[in-house]
């Protein structure tokens, strides 16, 4: 496919907190935006709070779409959301409007803009029954230690507590034989959208800062509640949604496991930590434009990204 036929699309990318839903707010003002939602948590239905999803005012004023695609009890693949997202940019497309990307999931958006062969490879029950069962006699160390010791890059890149990724990355080197940090990675002519990148930049100590008010507004607003709601309506505490910042480490506190004050330290640190690997990844990526969310407005910002969007 030529460049000239690519569809254009916009992506607005950056760190838990990092300001990213209210700068595509004000791009509308400038734009006739659809948002594609990027994250890997918000296409649950009923993990609302956690996860920090657009308020109703927010979806009524600017349409938002992979948003509450999933029931919390099952599985969601990074296969199954390109599929989604693709047929969302398409018809936003057609609708002669700008689709634009928004969120923090870095998989979604390598997988995305290049073609990813490995992650699609045939699944095997009887490796990942081994890795799983593992998983339950040892803990998610334990998997994770047997990722680096097979494919150190690929076990940098992912948490011990991201197991089913974990997991699905030990499947691949046993199904293909070749480590997913062995990858060939595509190159620029192979792009499957003309995408112009935008990612929130804030200093260390302000988006710490954010990340910790953003957690305590969480919490007053009932994400423990909402977190016991999900388990008494049968949704599973292994299932992958329950795996999710905040969800996770809510459920030891409504066990009387942990305290109040040492559970929203916990999620509060463990964001931090994911802010900081969801930089790295985005550092890796080319061809962003970053901005520094400490200088100008959230206007300004969106009046130049529409500037440019004209341009091009």
């Amino acid at each position: 496919m030529g460049e000239c036929r690519r569809l254009k699309v916009l992506a607005i990318i950056g760190p838990t907190a990092g300001g990213k839903s209210d700068l595509a707010m004000a791009l509308s003002d400038h734009l006739p935006v659809e948002i594609v939602c990027m994250d890997s948590m918000q296409v649950y239905r009923g993990l609302d709070i956690g996860t920090a999803k657009p308020s109703q005012s927010d979806r009524a004023r600017v349409p938002h779409h992979m948003v509450d695609v999933c029931a919390p009890e099952q599985s969601y693949s990074v296969a199954e959301y390109v599929q989604g997202a693709d047929a969302c940019i398409q018809a936003i497309a057609a609708r002669r409007r700008v689709p634009v990307l928004v969120g923090g999931t870095g998989l979604y958006l390598r997988a995305l803009r290049y073609p990813m062969t490995l992650g699609n490879s045939a699944r095997d029950d009887e490796v990942r029954g081994v890795y799983q069962r593992m998983l339950e006699r040892e803990g998610p160390e334990a998997v994770h230690a047997v990722l680096a010791q097979k494919d150190p890059e690929t076990a940098r890149q992912l948490h011990p507590n991201n197991t089913r990724r974990v997991i699905r990355a030990l499947e691949v080197l046993a199904v293909t034989g070749h480590k997913f940090s062995e990858q060939t990675m595509p190159q620029e002519n192979d792009q499957r959208y003309d995408m112009r990148i935008y990612a929130t930049q804030w200093d260390r100590e302000t988006l710490y800062r954010r990340i910790d008010a953003r957690v305590t507004r969480m919490v007053d607003a009932g994400l423990f509640e909402e977190v016991r709601g999900l388990l008494s309506r049968g949704v599973p505490r292994d299932a992958q949604s329950m795996q999710g910042l905040g969800y996770k480490e809510a459920i030891p506190f409504l066990d009387g496991q942990a305290t109040l004050a040492n559970t929203v330290e916990r999620i509060s640190r463990r964001t931090r930590n994911y802010a900081k690997r969801q930089m790295t990844w985005f550092r890796r990526e080319k061809g962003v434009s970053w901005l520094a969310m400490e200088a100008g407005s959230q206007q300004a910002r969106a009046t130049d990204i529409a500037a440019q969007w004209g341009r091009i």
